[in-house]
């Protein structure tokens, strides 16, 4: 019957039979990609509709956050952050929840074997499972760590074109001790050089603090996908997208060795020797430069930098408002919890500013 549609969904398009795909099977193929960040915004909105919000809540900060979520993500991330409220015996859901919401999401659980007080850090040697075993939370790791994620965030703060920074924590979450968290002002599909050569110096602001603070005999292995993050940054800029005046807008494939059952069977030949060489030299080049400019900044910032890791040291999260305001005005952060009353009405999905200029109405909840 010419009436009927057939129509097929498949997360995977890559393994269908070719025969599907032919003229005269599927005509019409229909992307449907991971939403943007308007596309996420009006998601959570939806999911958020018969939840009690605290009038906190920003939708479209939350939305900026969680860059490649998919709807089913975004359902999953309201109902952990409701379970969170839960917990904490609340009646409605705090932005705090939905950032430790997300946090738990995209990088795990808290470990609270790792985040101890002083008579628990004298008292008792605490052990984590997985390929740190052997390292407790102790307080010279705290230290180490704030300063870490201090020089981190003062570097992004401090370079000429960076993301603002969201948030900067020394809790451990899955196989990190601490993090510095970027949102940007919206979906971005490309980079511009300076943006670039901006995040090496950002990643090289860690190890480049513990170094200014404990010396370079003491920095640590914490650095480690700092580096390997800003060496593979530095590669694709002058394999790939022809920053280097040297190698030209040549695009250069690695020299790459096939194995099967551990043998080397064959090995693919892409660049000669003394191109390799030039591509080592001006990797080491950029990424050596990022480190230069971090240590500038965090040597002209270092006040900055020692008020920053106290904060971090006392609060342990700190939010990039809270940052701001700490090194700009010198306030303190409010961590008063009876600011988030537990009861009564409340706006289930806030009012905020569309693309379009008009506002969403909100729902109430009683």
């Amino acid at each position: 019957n010419e009436g009927i549609i057939l129509i097929a969904a498949t997360n995977r398009p890559d393994v269908l039979d070719p025969a599907l795909l032919r003229p005269g099977r599927f005509d019409r193929q229909v992307v449907v990609p991971n939403p943007d960040v308007n596309g996420r915004e009006k998601i959570l909105r939806v999911h958020m509709k018969d939840v009690p919000l605290a009038s906190d809540v920003v939708v479209k900060t939350i939305a900026r956050g969680t860059p490649g979520f998919s709807g089913a993500d975004l359902a999953n991330l309201v109902n952990e952050a409701a379970l969170m409220a839960a917990r904490k015996d609340r009646r409605m859901v705090t932005h705090r929840d939905f950032e430790d919401a997300k946090d738990k999401v995209m990088m795990g659980a808290e470990r609270k074997s790792m985040a101890m007080n002083e008579e628990e850090r004298r008292l008792t040697a605490y052990h984590e499972g997985g390929e740190r075993k052997s390292m407790a939370m102790n307080e010279e790791e705290r230290r180490l760590t704030a300063y870490h994620e201090g020089g981190h965030a003062i570097v992004a703060m401090n370079v000429k074109m960076a993301d603002p920074v969201h948030k900067a924590t020394i809790v451990p979450r899955g196989q990190a001790l601490g993090m510095v968290m970027q949102l940007p002002e919206g979906d971005r599909y490309s980079m511009k050089y300076q943006q670039m050569v901006d995040r090496i110096a950002i990643m090289a602001g860690g190890r480049v603090a513990e170094e200014l603070i404990f010396g370079k005999e003491n920095i640590t292995s914490g650095a480690s996908s700092d580096i390997q993050q800003a060496s593979k940054l530095a590669r694709r800029m002058v394999t790939q997208w022809g920053f280097s005046d040297i190698l030209g807008t040549v695009a250069y494939g690695e020299n790459e060795q096939e194995v099967f059952l551990g043998h080397s069977v064959a090995r693919s030949q892409n660049v000669s020797e003394e191109t390799a060489r030039i591509i080592d030299s001006e990797v080491k080049r950029i990424v050596g430069a990022g480190w230069d400019e971090a240590r500038q900044i965090l040597t002209d910032k270092a006040a900055d930098l020692e008020t920053l890791a106290q904060a971090l040291l006392e609060y342990e999260t700190l939010s990039g408002q809270e940052i701001k305001d700490l090194l700009e005005k010198g306030l303190a952060p409010n961590r008063d919890e009876s600011n988030f009353p537990n009861a009564g009405p409340s706006v289930s999905v806030p009012i905020t500013p569309v693309s379009d200029g008009v506002t969403v109405e909100p729902a109430t909840v009683h």
